[in-house]
């Protein structure tokens, strides 16, 4: 039995994620959660209590003065590690506290 309307994966997840964009950007906003860890390491992530996405801001609280100094001197270095590790822009400013 042959196929007549076979089509690759990727382009049927494309036209899936083109007709619910609101779906991709959750999808998106999980990634750069994950991405804190993998980008970041274990240590860090260690010291993060609590992490999540609203309108295209990182928010970040963490347990460690130190460690939040740190991370706000590199914000700009850590927005486009982020960024790039999900694949495209999906926040625009960190916020750590």
């Amino acid at each position: 039995m042959k196929r007549t309307n076979a089509m690759p994966v990727g382009e049927i997840l494309h036209d899936f994620y083109k007709e619910n964009p609101l779906l991709k950007q959750k999808i998106l906003e999980v990634r750069i959660q994950r991405a804190w860890g993998d980008v970041l390491g274990p240590m860090i992530m260690q010291s993060t209590q609590k992490l999540f996405v609203k309108n295209g801001v990182l928010h970040v609280f963490l347990n460690s003065s130190v460690l939040r100094n740190e991370l706000s001197m590199n914000k700009k270095r850590l927005l486009k590690s982020l960024n790039d590790y999900a694949g495209e822009v999906v926040i625009e400013d960190i916020i750590i506290r």
